[in-house]
C-alpha cells in the first residue's frame, strides 16, 4: 500500500482545520514512526496554530521519562500495546498545553517481531479532552509503508475523534 505524501499532507491540511476552527491545541506522542506525523503537520503553513508540541519516545525509557508510561504497563503489555499507548496520550496531555493528542506505537520491521506482534502490528490512541480510543492495526508492507499507513491511520482518526466523520 503506497500512501503519497501529497495523501498525508491533504490529511494533515483537513485536520488543522478542523482544530483551527474549534480552537484546539493538538499534541503527538510518537514511537516506530520517529517523527514523521509531526512532520507532516508542520510541513502545513500555519501549523503553530493547532499544532503544539511533539513527543517522539522510541524506547521505554523514553516513554517512562517523557510521558509518564508507567514500567508495570510495559513489562505486562509491552511498547506496542494499547495499553502503552494509550499512556502515551494521556501522558501527551498532562505533558502539555493541548486537549487533542495522539500516539503510535508499532513494530515497522524488518526485525522486533514476536510470534503475537508480526511486522505490521502497530497500535494508536487519540485523546480528544479525556476520552481515550485506541485500536490496534495489522499493516502489510515493508518497513516505509507500515509508517505511512499509520501516519495515514493517525490522522484520519483525528478527524474522527474531533468531530468529523
Amino acid at each position: 500500500m503506497n500512501i503519497s505524501a501529497e495523501q498525508l499532507y491533504a490529511l494533515a491540511t483537513e485536520v488543522g482545520h478542523l482544530l483551527k476552527d474549534q480552537g484546539l491545541q493538538l499534541v503527538t506522542a510518537e514511537s516506530c514512526t520517529g517523527g514523521w506525523l509531526s512532520k507532516v503537520i508542520t510541513d502545513i503553513p500555519g501549523s503553530s496554530h493547532w499544532y503544539e508540541r511533539g513527543f517522539v519516545t522510541y524506547t521505554n525509557m523514553a516513554k517512562r521519562e517523557m510521558l509518564g508510561v508507567s514500567a508495570e504497563t510495559l513489562v505486562r503489555y509491552g511498547a506496542v500495546s494499547e495499553e502503552t499507548v494509550r499512556e502515551m496520550v494521556k501522558g501527551a496531555l498532562k505533558r502539555s498545553h493541548g486537549q487533542v493528542s495522539v500516539g503510535i506505537s508499532g513494530i515497522a520491521g524488518p526485525g522486533g517481531a514476536t510470534i503475537y506482534k508480526p511486522v505490521g502490528t502497530v497500535c494508536l490512541a487519540w485523546n480528544f479532552k479525556g476520552v481515550i480510543k485506541s485500536i490496534t492495526q495489522h499493516f502489510e508492507g515493508d518497513r516505509e509503508q507500515v509508517r505511512a499507513q499509520a501516519v495515514r491511520d493517525a490522522l484520519q482518526g483525528l478527524l474522527k475523534v474531533c468531530g468529523k466523520q
